[in-house]
């Protein structure tokens, strides 16, 4: 009886840490890199895109448009971006902007998007 009550405790705090990792945020939207190419050729005025990788990975490449600002320095640097404007973050593969959603949502930002895939999915 105790060994089956702490193999589900186990079980169910694996469950929770992955639903927590990797199911994005409520306020926090998902979209593919061919819907961030519409985002960008819409000339909207209020929204800001920002790639959270480190600025060596930026130099190699990047999008057009795009604000360096790396996710170890995105809490010091939240007050370069404007509350007011929707968010576009991007990173590699989707899992630094993923994290750097959050925590633009636990600093008050209130229309953030996450880019799935990344610079990685961009290329293709």
């Amino acid at each position: 009886m105790v060994d089956t009550l702490l193999n589900v405790l186990i079980i169910g705090t694996i469950a929770w840490f992955v639903y927590q990792r990797f199911v994005p945020a409520r306020g926090i939207k998902n979209i593919t890199t061919s819907e961030l190419k519409f985002e960008l050729n819409s000339k909207d005025k209020k929204k800001q895109f920002i790639d959270v990788r480190t600025p060596s990975e930026f130099k190699v490449n990047h999008i057009n448009g795009f604000k360096n600002i790396p996710l170890f320095e995105l809490h010091k640097r939240a007050n370069e971006l404007s509350k007011d404007k929707e968010v576009f973050v991007i990173c590699q593969s989707g899992m630094r902007s993923s994290k750097a959603s959050k925590l633009l949502k636990k600093l008050g930002f209130k229309s953030i998007t996450n880019v799935k895939g990344g610079i990685g999915a961009w290329r293709l």
